[in-house]
């Protein structure tokens, strides 16, 4: 007799949309989703029921929330911001000169703004956004990623660091592979995780334990040619969301729970 037991997914109750939900941010009880074309999604409930939350039509990339402020990333309108968990919504996008957003951060009362054409940073809740790019040899973000003083930045040209609000930025590069896309990066206390997709669809993952000085890839379990789109982190664990390879095979969510040595 034989006993398997394994984690299990069950779709919640939020709208179909064979365009894909984009990203998710939690605030309390409250859950936020973004998806594409479809604005936004609330859910008080861990899922079971899901409202309308605003912004219909757009297309969600990103979601951060500071107190009771919740901000929207859209891929070509810029950010917005409600004060009252998605009831309305304001344009925020003064000083921003790219408004096809990636990705938001917030450290302490600084929210920043991954663009298309660089990073910009807020220190009045959005009234106005100024670049903060020095150093940064590659203006496609990707992904933001903060913790404490020290904040990521994956682009193009794989990773940057900055340890001054974005006022500079140097390449932190060391072990990763040449014209890497860094699609996503989570952080698990000392360590940091980057989500690494090449041109031909190969994906991998990369851990440094010394603020991206080293990396070393961490990819036992993965599908090669398995794009990484996605990384998030809760206390040891660490998931990935992988797309289908070249040939449209595999995808999905994957989990290490000792820094990926195993998935």
């Amino acid at each position: 007799f034989t006993f398997n037991c394994s984690a299990q997914w069950q779709h919640t109750n939020a709208p179909y949309n064979p365009n894909e939900s984009i990203c998710i941010a939690v605030n309390g009880t409250n859950i936020f989703a973004g998806m594409r074309g479809l604005g936004l999604y609330l859910s008080t409930d861990d899922g079971d029921n899901w409202t309308a939350a605003g912004l219909s039509g757009y297309f969600i990339s990103s979601i951060a929330v500071n107190g009771s402020n919740v901000f929207a990333g859209d891929d070509n309108n810029g950010v917005f911001l409600s004060t009252n968990n998605g009831n309305s919504w304001a344009a925020v996008n003064n000083g921003l000169t790219n408004l096809s957003i990636s990705a938001l951060a917030i450290s302490g009362t600084n929210i920043f703004a991954g663009t298309y054409g660089g990073v910009f940073m807020s220190s009045n809740y959005g009234d106005s956004w100024v670049a903060v790019n020095t150093g940064l040899t590659n203006l496609n973000i990707k992904t933001l990623a903060i913790s404490g003083v020290n904040m990521f930045a994956g682009t193009n040209d794989g990773v940057f660091l900055s340890t001054d609000n974005g006022s500079n930025w140097n390449s932190a590069n060391n072990g990763l592979p040449q014209d890497s896309i860094i699609s996503s990066i989570t952080i698990s206390g000392n360590n940091i995780f980057a989500g690494y997709w090449y041109y031909d669809g190969r994906g991998q993952i990369f851990l440094s334990s010394n603020n991206g000085n080293n990396w070393n890839a961490v990819n036992n379990g993965l599908t090669p040619y398995n794009p990484i789109l996605t990384l998030a982190s809760y206390g040891t664990n660490v998931f990935a969301g992988t797309g289908k390879s070249h040939n449209w095979t595999g995808g999905g969510v994957v989990l290490t729970t000792n820094n990926g040595n195993n998935c």
